[in-house]
C-alpha cells in the first residue's frame, strides 16, 4: 500500500466543488429553521474589545454540523432516506447524522479513524450509530477511492457535498444580519466545508469582510496548501483539536477555499488550550479544542489588524 503522505490528494475524479448561491443558502435556512437555533453574538472580553463569539455549542448534537447535515438529509428522496445514512467523521458529523437519522426514522453508520476519542465513539454508539473504526491509511484509501460507491447507504461526504456547504453557509447569513459592519470572521478549518460555506455567504453579502481560516500548528494542511499554491499533505502531530485533524486539502475543495478564505492563521496547541480555558472561565462555554481555534487566533491578532471580529465557536464535544 502506498503511504498516505506520499499520495497527492487528488480525490476520486469529481469536478471542483462549486460555491453555493445566495438562493441555495437562503433555501437551506428555510429547510433547517425548525431544527437549528440562531444563536446571538456574544461580546467577548472587556468593553470595546471588538470581539464577538458565534457559539454553536447549543445546537442539537453539540456542534455546527447539524446545519449542513440536516440540510442534506431533508433534501433526500424517500427511497434514499429508507436506505439509511453513512459518512466518515472525526465524531461531530456522525453525531449530527445520528440526530437526523432518528428524526427521519432510519439507520446510521459512520467510519471513524481508530484514534478517535473514546468519549465520541461511546456517544455515537449511545445514539444508535453503527461505528466502524478504521486505521488511518485504510480510511484514506476509502476516501480517495470513493469506497462509499459500493455501499447500500445514502452517503454524505462531509467536505465536498454542496448541501452540506450550503447548510454551513447559513452561519454567514446570520453573522451579516446581526453585525453588518463585521470586518473579520475567524473560522476553524479541518476538511474545509465550514470555511467554504461561511466564506461564500459573507463574500456575497459583504465582500469587504475578511475571512480568516484557523488551524493548529499540528495540522496546518490548508495553510501549507496556500503557501504551496496547490493542495498538499502535511505530517500530522498530536493535537487536542481532533475535530479538525485532517492532514490534507482535497483538490475538489481547494479552489473554492482559495477564493473564499483571505488568509490562514496558525496557532499553537498551547494557545488553543488557553482559549478553551478562557472560554470556560470568562464566557461559561465548554468547548472542544477545535471549537476554540477561532478565538485563539483572534487573541493572537492585534485589534488594529482584525477590527470588529466574530469568532466561530464550533462545538462542545470535548
Amino acid at each position: 500500500m502506498q503511504h498516505a503522505a506520499d499520495r497527492r490528494p487528488t480525490g476520486w475524479g469529481d469536478p471542483p466543488t462549486r460555491a453555493p448561491t445566495i438562493d441555495t443558502v437562503r433555501k437551506a435556512r428555510e429547510r433547517i429553521e425548525t431544527v437549528v437555533r440562531h444563536p446571538p453574538l456574544i461580546p467577548f472580553g472587556p468593553e470595546g474589545s471588538g470581539v464577538f463569539l458565534k457559539s454553536e455549542v447549543g445546537q442539537p448534537s453539540g456542534s455546527f454540523k447539524i446545519r449542513g447535515v440536516y440540510n442534506w438529509t431533508a433534501g433526500l428522496a424517500p427511497d434514499a432516506v429508507q436506505r439509511g445514512f453513512s459518512t466518515f467523521s472525526a465524531g461531530n458529523t456522525a453525531l449530527a447524522l445520528a440526530h437526523c437519522a432518528r428524526a427521519f426514522g432510519t439507520a446510521c453508520r459512520s467510519i471513524l479513524p481508530d484514534y478517535a476519542p473514546a468519549v465520541k465513539v461511546q456517544a455515537l454508539r449511545e445514539h444508535g450509530v453503527e461505528v466502524v473504526l478504521s486505521p488511518f491509511e485504510e480510511l484514506v484509501d476509502y476516501i480517495f477511492e470513493a469506497g462509499w460507491r459500493s455501499e447500500p447507504y445514502a452517503f454524505l461526504h462531509p467536505w465536498t457535498e454542496p448541501a452540506m456547504i450550503a447548510g454551513h453557509a447559513t452561519i454567514g447569513l446570520e453573522i451579516v444580519e446581526d453585525l453588518p459592519d463585521v470586518e473579520t470572521v475567524f473560522v476553524p478549518v479541518g476538511g474545509g466545508a465550514l470555511a467554504a460555506g461561511v466564506g461564500s455567504a459573507i463574500g456575497m453579502l459583504n465582500p469587504a469582510t475578511r475571512i480568516v481560516g484557523v488551524q493548529t500548528a499540528s495540522y496546518p494542511s490548508l495553510a501549507q496548501s496556500f503557501h504551496a499554491g496547490r493542495p498538499v499533505w502535511i505530517e500530522p502531530r498530536p493535537t487536542i483539536c481532533d475535530g479538525v485533524a485532517v492532514p490534507f486539502t482535497t483538490d475538489q475543495l481547494y479552489p473554492l477555499l482559495r477564493r473564499t478564505v483571505d488568509r490562514v492563521a496558525v496557532v499553537t496547541e498551547m494557545q488553543v488550550r488557553e482559549a478553551v480555558r478562557v472560554l470556560a472561565q470568562e464566557s461559561r462555554l465548554e468547548v472542544e479544542g477545535a471549537g476554540a481555534l477561532a478565538l485563539a487566533a483572534a487573541l493572537d491578532t492585534p485589534r488594529e489588524e482584525r477590527g470588529l471580529s466574530v469568532c466561530l465557536v464550533t462545538g462542545r464535544n470535548i
